[in-house]
């Protein structure tokens, strides 16, 4: 197995929280109930319950349904008795493939790319960067580290003449697979907002709930337009993020496209 390489978080070290604003589920209100409605409620139940059980009771005990769900067994079909299954390859193995150098699973630089003036050095992202592009770093880095956060794998380029791509994973911690879904749906919470992709975006094929979002043309007196797409998904710990910029127009396709290709590494 392959060592462990890159920053890995620690409890002194900031990471970043979803800028998504959490949502508080209002208090019901409690109705005084009249006396007479609430022995008459209380009776029905009693005498519903136990005719129930009298009708139960009764009747050929019925079979639960198989707990298995098809296609997702490893192996596909049941083996001889006695053999054991082979494990799988290292190439389709996330688990071998994310305990290693994290950055070979990024997306390459695009032929003819050039590299992104705003790229990180090593291919790293330290924590505390991560979690300073939030609103509220402090918040950001204890949800984060809440959730496990682990360590974050970068790539950007340029291309054309305005046009910046950056990918980032995000891996939590072995095991903690809710963190990087917990993150993804944090995300993919406030795409609706205005100051956003003000829609639900399109679901991406082949992931859990991924999704990916073409904005609004931003305009501001005396700038370029600005066009924005972004891709949120996750696979086992590892969330995905994927960040496009240009003043160009940006199709549905590119961003599509750019996320499968992406997935597949994975």
């Amino acid at each position: 197995m392959a060592p462990v390489t890159g920053p890995v978080a620690s409890e002194a070290e900031p990471v970043a929280e979803s800028a998504a604003p959490v949502a508080v589920r209002p208090r019901r209100r409690v109705l005084r109930t009249v006396g007479l409605i609430a022995v008459a409620a209380v009776i029905g139940l009693v005498g519903g319950t136990a005719v129930g059980y009298g009708i139960q009771a009764e009747r050929e005990p019925t079979a639960l349904p198989a707990l298995n769900q098809p296609g997702l067994a490893y192996p596909a079909k049941p083996l001889p008795e006695g053999e054991k299954a082979k494990p799988l390859p290292a190439s389709e193995d996330l688990r071998t493939k994310a305990e290693g150098d994290l950055r070979k699973l990024l997306l390459p630089k695009p032929a003819g790319a050039k590299k992104s003036e705003f790229a990180d050095a090593d291919g790293w992202m330290r924590v505390s960067a991560f979690a300073s592009q939030f609103n509220r770093p402090g918040n950001a880095l204890d949800d984060q580290l809440e959730i496990g956060i682990r360590r974050i794998a970068v790539t950007s380029w340029a291309t054309g003449e305005y046009m910046e791509t950056e990918i980032r994973l995000v891996q939590y911690r072995a095991g903690d697979v809710l963190g990087a879904q917990e993150f993804v749906e944090e995300q993919q919470a406030y795409m609706p907002e205005e100051d956003f992709a003000e829609s639900e975006g399109t679901e991406l094929k082949g992931s859990a709930n991924g999704r990916y979002y073409v904005f609004p043309v931003r305009k501001k007196a005396g700038y370029l337009d600005m066009y924005e797409a972004r891709a949120y998904f996750y696979r086992g710990d590892i969330a995905v993020e994927i960040f496009v910029i240009d003043t160009r127009k940006i199709s549905a396709k590119d961003i599509r496209s750019l996320a499968e290709r992406q997935l597949g590494r994975l």
